[in-house]
């Protein structure tokens, strides 16, 4: 399995040797069709649904006919609730519903691999050895980013996305306050719509781990299940 080199930050800023994104998972061609489908069902997902309009049948009053049906002059009309009166129904209107759709987990991880590679042919990926961040304080949250070039005045409008542990509690609570363009998740939460509206990819050395080794086991399963089909 081939990787891709690339070189490994310290929270200062300083080079600390270098680590290796495996070619499987950050190295394919990005599968465009698939992500634009997964990210849709993230999105749609997302969805309250909670929307609802009442229909004539619904709306309280109108069980009486306006006015007899011939010999006035106007139009025939037989409720006051019909949606051509105001205060009437809502004809075709929207009434709640569930808009999550049904992704294969294959399809999930191709679009997330395919997320990463982008990123990675960009050279949009870094990775920190430590965040060395012992008190929760935003300004080492800044001076972390700033140390690493991500704070510099053509980088500071794009977006940040930092992959964490829960347990990174001072890291978590010096960058969770730096607005609205830095983001953090945690490993297992790392999803294709968080990396394609990011800019940039920050890892931990052991984040990064935890996401290769999740998303390595799964495309070797993927392999297993696909060789099992086809009878190879």
């Amino acid at each position: 399995m081939s990787a891709i080199t690339i070189t490994m930050k310290t929270a200062a800023g300083a080079d600390a040797g270098t680590v290796e994104l495996p070619d499987e998972i950050f190295g394919i061609e990005p599968n465009v069709a698939v992500m634009h489908q997964v990210v849709t069902a993230q999105l749609a997902a997302r969805r309250a649904g909670t929307h609802s309009t009442k229909t004539r049948s619904e709306v309280r009053g109108g069980g009486a006919k306006p006015w007899r049906q011939k010999g006035t002059g106007r139009a025939r009309q037989g409720s006051i609730r019909a949606p051509q009166w105001r205060g009437g129904g809502i004809a075709h209107g929207p009434k709640p519903r569930d808009y999550s759709q049904r992704t294969p987990k294959k399809m999930v991880r191709l679009a997330l691999r395919s997320a990463l590679s982008d990123r990675a042919a960009d050279e949009k990926i870094v990775v920190i050895d430590n965040w060395a961040i012992d008190a929760p304080k935003t300004k080492e949250g800044v001076r972390l980013l700033e140390a690493v070039g991500l704070r510099t005045k053509s980088e500071r409008d794009q977006r940040v996305l930092l992959v964490l542990f829960r347990d990174d509690e001072a890291a978590w609570k010096s960058l969770r306050n730096l607005g609205e363009r830095v983001q953090i998740v945690l490993p297992e939460e790392l999803n294709t719509y968080d990396v394609l509206v990011n800019d940039w990819l920050v890892f931990s050395e052991a984040s990064l781990q935890t996401v290769v080794a999740r998303l390595s086991g799964a495309a070797s399963d993927d392999e297993a299940n696909d060789d099992e089909v086809s009878g190879r």
